[in-house]
């Protein structure tokens, strides 16, 4: 397979991701038309990788979703033109289970798949020479997995880019030498970065990464790595089957944390999707067979949604029509009785599922989720079998009288018991599902 390029790095933190959205908005500057990616179940870094190359960004889950929809999407995507997709974590790193048959949801084992060469990131902060030790490691340590090209970030001057170009440039071509020093960073907090669309002044620093990389990064060097891409084709598989045929999607600060191939999945196969937004006070389309609450930041904003009275009406009278409800994460905690912020002050949400929930005390979940339906409801039959991931920081107080909705286990198989919650036709849990 061909027609990509994956930007990764040798640990987190190390740049690749200004660095990648730079690449990104440079390539969209010159006219070219490339596809961005993001390995894993990240939903903050996609928004800021469509916002750069002007085009959406999918995921790409080796461990999440299974080989034959993995291959259709990537088929899907490259037919588009050529794909970069930034990777997760370190290189190597991924879930301990399935790392022998490239399912580990690792950088490597999406590299190895695809044939796409990889441009590795190293923060050379603190090193010189040793950086061609790393470089050699990341380079030989699996032979299906080619690092074609290195860029040396956060570099102390001249002095320190000669002697890191000479240590490492017989080891693989240096595509980038990029200063310590170009104001490159975005926001973060609790959950990693702040949201694109929360972030001010987005456009100017995506186009001063796109000038750090038109100055710093070899750019023809690395459009040849990619090459022409257009080599795919075939329609947009579904990663998760629809709702509904008229689907309602929250989409605003507070839920945004919807993967788009799963919606433009729903789209291809025919369902009409809209999008509402419970911050301004919107209800769902009346009309919506379906209503979907994703995950997102509700805590930062539980005083103000639990005032708007529309929003939270609009989707107690879906409910009580019959239409399918479904939140996931901090959807999820909406649909319950309470939610409790950091403050400790707690908030009324929409009383459809016997949940409270608080980030008072916060305590990390996170993971890959395998998920089985206990019963025949919103989401399918009995049984059904989900894969995702969970990343929340929320802390269930109570539940009351129902059926949970999913058994789980994490990546190895450890069984972690049941999760989330059913009332009729109302359900969620905090797990997001991939596929």
């Amino acid at each position: 397979m061909s027609g990509g390029l994956i930007v990764a790095a040798s640990a987190s933190g190390g740049g690749k991701t200004v660095l990648t959205l730079g690449l990104l908005r440079r390539l969209s500057d010159l006219g070219e038309r490339v596809f961005p990616a993001k390995t894993g179940p990240d939903y903050i870094d996609p928004a800021f990788h469509a916002a750069a190359a002007r085009t959406p960004c999918y995921n790409l889950d080796t461990w999440a979703m299974d080989p034959a929809t993995l291959d259709a999407l990537l088929s899907y995507m490259q037919g588009q033109g050529p794909v970069v997709a930034e990777g997760v974590m370190g290189l190597f790193d991924g879930a301990p289970a399935g790392a022998s048959d490239n399912k580990d949801g690792s950088t490597a084992s999406l590299a190895a798949r695809t044939g796409w060469p990889v441009v590795l990131v190293l923060d050379v902060r603190g090193q010189a020479a040793s950086a061609a030790a790393v470089l050699r490691g990341f380079a030989t340590h699996r032979p299906d997995v080619t690092v074609a090209g290195v860029i040396l970030n956060r570099v102390a001057g001249d002095k320190h880019a000669r002697t890191l170009r000479r240590a490492c440039e017989a080891i693989a071509p240096v595509l980038g030498i990029v200063p310590e020093q170009v104001g490159l960073s975005l926001p973060s907090r609790h959950l990693g970065l702040v949201q694109a669309m929360e972030t001010d002044g987005l456009e100017s620093i995506l186009t001063h990464a796109a000038q750090v990389a038109a100055e710093h990064l070899d750019i023809p060097a690395l459009q040849r790595l990619m090459g022409p891409g257009g080599g795919g084709g075939g329609p947009l598989p579904l990663l998760l089957p629809p709702l509904g045929q008229r689907i309602a999607v929250a989409r605003d600060a507070a839920f945004a944390f919807a993967y788009p191939a799963v919606l433009d999945g729903w789209r291809s196969a025919g369902a009409e999707v809209s999008v509402f937004s419970p911050l301004d006070d919107q209800a769902p389309d009346p009309k919506a067979d379906a209503v979907f609450l994703p995950g997102g930041y509700p805590e930062l904003h539980a005083g103000r949604l639990a005032g708007n009275a529309q929003f939270l009406d609009g989707v107690r009278s879906a409910a009580r029509k019959g239409a399918k409800v479904y939140g996931e994460c901090g959807g999820y905690m909406v649909l319950g009785h309470s939610l409790t912020d950091a403050n400790g002050q707690a908030h009324a949400m929409a009383g459809l599922l016997p949940l409270d929930t608080s980030f008072a005390q916060r305590r990390l979940h996170l993971g890959y989720r395998q998920a089985r339906l206990l019963g025949e409801g919103v989401l399918g039959m009995a049984g059904k079998a989900f894969r995702g991931h969970e990343f929340h920081y929320a802390t269930t107080l109570s539940t009351g009288a129902a059926q949970p909705l999913f058994a789980v286990s994490d990546a190895e198989g450890t069984d972690l018991g049941s999760t989330g919650l059913v009332v009729e036709n109302v359900c969620g849990s905090f797990i997001h599902l991939i596929s």
